[in-house]
């Protein structure tokens, strides 16, 4: 059978329009836009191009989108890069529990230097709390960092709101939109929001390739050193190839944005109602906010079963699942996210994330939903 890929959280395929965007710039426009030459030239006329489209459908300045190997790249250099330019000797952060590890591992290690990370609780849905945020905030508080949407679950925080908030108080804040990005409408001339993490392969794009939003109000210094790339804000010769994949990525996934959203709603019901019929409507438990998250994202705990058991029966079928974060996929530990959400103890040893994008299709849904419900009574059998 045809294997049925369901982790585009994870990551996704790249689109043919993408991969024939990058060829050129392997071929023959593979000149490095720091050189003089005629090569070069063309590749750094080729990059402001690629910059100045996203900036456009960003509603932001090129001079504030920096490139970036990825969204991990992005959420440190926001976050060290802030921290690095503050010059009043604030020390204290504030996140959330449920952030990815790109956040959470760094504000570790700015608690080892002696700094203070206040992370944020969340109710059982993965939403914070605005009064929350704001009771949080320190005279010495020198970030925010809060993610859109959370990569495991599909909540939406209330961004605009801690914005506000934020610039009320004068605090840099900086967003990880990873999963956001081509999900929901980002106007960051309207959003008050002073760094934005994005990363290419969530969105049909190369891996490899990001970008960070620094607002021209914002300090920030370099968190690599070697050139004047970027402005000199991250050294290193750009991923042009990358960068003309992500560009268009953007475009295709901007364009296809209201299309794809009806269609994985449609995928989402489908593989619900399927579940429904087969195990009835007591027999699993759908995590995270109803109303206030993304349909792209579904997330499932089947108790009396095992994460890891699910895994495996769902990829002997050629079913591709998660339990969670694609950069913890290896562990079997349970969710950080889901262990924040206080959920009972069978809910959190039994979730599976399934995340639908453009190559799936009506007919794949019902085959795994069919296939998934099989597993499960099977597995209860036992």
């Amino acid at each position: 059978m045809n294997a049925i890929y369901l982790d585009h959280a994870a990551t996704t395929p790249v689109h043919p329009d993408v991969l024939e965007a990058m060829l050129p710039f392997y071929t023959a426009n593979f000149g490095n836009p720091s050189s003089t030459h005629s090569f070069g030239r063309g590749a750094r006329t080729a990059l402001n191009r690629f910059r100045d489209f996203m900036a456009k459908s960003l509603g932001c300045l090129p001079a504030e989108l920096i490139f970036t190997s990825g969204g991990t790249e992005s959420n440190n250099m926001a976050i060290f890069g802030v921290l690095n330019a503050n010059k009043d000797g604030k020390k204290h952060i504030i996140t959330t529990q449920i952030e990815h590890h790109a956040v959470l591992h760094p504000c570790e290690r700015l608690e080892s230097l002696g700094y203070e990370v206040t992370y944020l609780p969340v109710d059982p849905t993965g939403l914070i709390q605005i009064e929350d945020v704001e009771a949080a905030i320190r005279p010495d508080t020198v970030l925010i960092s809060i993610m859109y949407v959370n990569n495991e679950v599909g909540t939406i925080q209330p961004i605009e709101q801690v914005g506000k908030l934020a610039r009320s108080r004068k605090i840099p804040f900086h967003v990880d939109a990873v999963q956001a990005l081509g999900k929901l409408p980002l106007n960051l001339a309207e959003l008050p929001v002073d760094l934005m993490s994005l990363s290419a392969h969530k969105i049909y794009g190369p891996k490899g390739v990001g970008a960070l939003y620094v607002s021209k109000n914002t300090r920030l210094l370099p968190h690599s050193y070697g050139g004047s790339q970027e402005r000199k804000r991250r050294a290193g010769t750009e991923n042009i190839a990358g960068i003309a994949g992500f560009a268009k990525a953007l475009e295709t996934s901007l364009s296809a944005m209201e299309s794809l959203v009806q269609d994985v709603m449609e995928y989402r019901g489908l593989m619900v109602s399927i579940l429904e019929q087969q195990l009835g409507c007591d027999s699993f438990v759908i995590n995270g906010h109803m109303e206030q998250s993304i349909p792209h994202i579904l997330n499932i705990s089947f108790p009396g079963t095992s994460t890891e058991t699910l895994l495996m029966n769902l990829d002997i079928e050629d079913m591709a699942a998660a339990s969670g974060s694609a950069c913890t996929s290896g562990s079997l530990e349970v969710s950080h996210v889901l262990k924040a959400m206080k959920l009972p103890e069978n809910v959190t040893a039994s979730a599976v994330r399934f995340s639908f994008g453009m190559g799936n299709s009506i007919e794949q849904i019902e085959t795994a939903a069919q296939k998934l419900a099989t597993i499960v009574k099977r597995l209860r059998s036992n």
